[in-house]
């Protein structure tokens, strides 16, 4: 993992490239580990985003008292990459949707220690790539914005 930003308040950004295996992550190559883990660990609310060829963007946050939420950015994309098996299944089936995913997301930046605006997450949770920015993690990285871990 390679240490991206810090912050003079101690929060940081850590890119973990896929295939990575330098054993400082969770259980494997690529895998980053467990973020209720480690937000018990830390003390601290914990977000992860795993970008799937700049397409989507699965989003796990965990904090130590309002638990664990998963959701996903660009979630056309992300019906794309699940398919359904014939099953009739969505992204809504397997990630929180826009508006719970930012109700939960105002909990956990709370529980560190800051405000945010439930609308403003909720619509870069609903927003999508489009032909002047189709890349998802800009997604993310507004959504990180909102968050209050890494300023624009």
């Amino acid at each position: 993992m390679t240490l991206r930003t810090a912050s003079a308040d101690g929060r940081q950004v850590w890119a973990c490239p896929s295939g990575a295996d330098d054993g400082s992550a969770g259980g494997g190559a690529g895998d980053a580990g467990n973020m209720s883990a480690l937000a018990r660990e830390t003390g601290s609310p914990a977000p992860f985003g795993y970008v799937l060829d700049s397409d989507c963007v699965v989003v796990e946050a965990a904090a130590p008292e309002s638990g664990a939420w998963t959701t996903c950015l660009a979630r056309t994309a992300m019906a794309d990459c699940l398919g359904d098996g014939g099953q009739g299944l969505t992204a809504d089936d397997y990630f929180l949707e826009p508006r719970d995913a930012a109700g939960r997301a105002v909990a956990w930046v709370a529980e560190a220690g800051r405000v945010a605006a439930e609308r403003g997450l909720a619509d870069v949770l609903a927003s999508e790539p489009g032909p002047v920015d189709p890349l998802a993690e800009n997604i993310l990285f507004r959504l990180l914005d909102r968050l209050g871990v890494v300023p624009l």
